[in-house]
């Protein structure tokens, strides 16, 4: 248990006090941003499948004291949170974003605040927490707790972090994005700052999201040895 919580907290450490502070500035331009990328990107992926060895060891260990179950209500309650995730996450990942990784440069389109990005600007982020969030409701492991909580704590303190990193790099090209914009989804909807309008998020982009929704419900015994979907 010692390990995975050592794994969860360097994985979740990595990102927060490097690559969202002054320090991850520092590096870059001492380095250059291509190596640092490289090297981050490296850390983040070993730090990760540490995570994922350390919890599969873990898991039905002593140590895993188990707090709560799954019941027939939480199941399908987790089937529909994990599809809200799935919508989220891949417009998230498919729609072109300021707040991603190289994707600054679409700042200066003037119809960037668009789709997903009307609901949210850190969909995906969103979409991982919601995910995790989902997993909490049906694992009430100790290890789960520990994994999924540390993902779900990373995704929303993620988006505050990528959000002052933009707004140190960018300067005053951030804030007409920010304004017209919001971290919280729908907020700047629900302050007439933006309206909804899902076709703009694209109907392909929704269908692929159901499509990699009804995969993983269907995959998920194989892929990770429990089920998801109701017997």
């Amino acid at each position: 248990m010692s390990l995975l919580i050592a794994a969860a907290a360097t994985f979740v450490l990595l990102h927060l006090l490097i690559s969202g502070t002054r320090l991850r500035d520092a590096l870059a331009a001492r380095i250059g941003e291509g190596p640092y990328m490289g090297l981050f990107s490296l850390a983040s992926i070993a730090a990760l499948v540490w995570l994922g060895l350390a919890y599969a060891g873990a898991r039905g260990s002593a140590a895993d004291e188990v707090f709560w179950g799954i019941t027939p209500a939480t199941r399908w309650i987790q089937i529909a949170v994990q599809l809200l995730a799935m919508l989220l996450v891949v417009p998230g990942l498919t729609t072109p974003n300021p707040t991603s990784v190289r994707q600054e440069g679409s700042l200066g389109r003037v119809d960037v605040v668009r789709g997903m990005l009307r609901i949210t600007r850190h969909p995906f982020l969103w979409g991982v927490a919601v995910w995790a969030a989902g997993h909490l409701l049906v694992n009430g492991a100790a290890t789960s707790l520990i994994l999924f909580g540390s993902l779900l704590a990373l995704a929303l303190f993620g988006t505050v972090s990528i959000d002052a990193k933009r707004r140190r790099k960018l300067g005053k090209s951030w804030e007409p994005f920010a304004a017209q914009t919001s971290n919280v989804p729908f907020a700047a909807i629900a302050a007439g700052r933006q309206r909804l309008d899902i076709a703009e998020i694209g109907w392909w982009r929704i269908a692929l999201a159901v499509a990699v929704w009804a995969l993983l419900a269907w995959a998920h015994p194989y892929l990770f040895g429990a089920p998801a979907l109701p017997s």
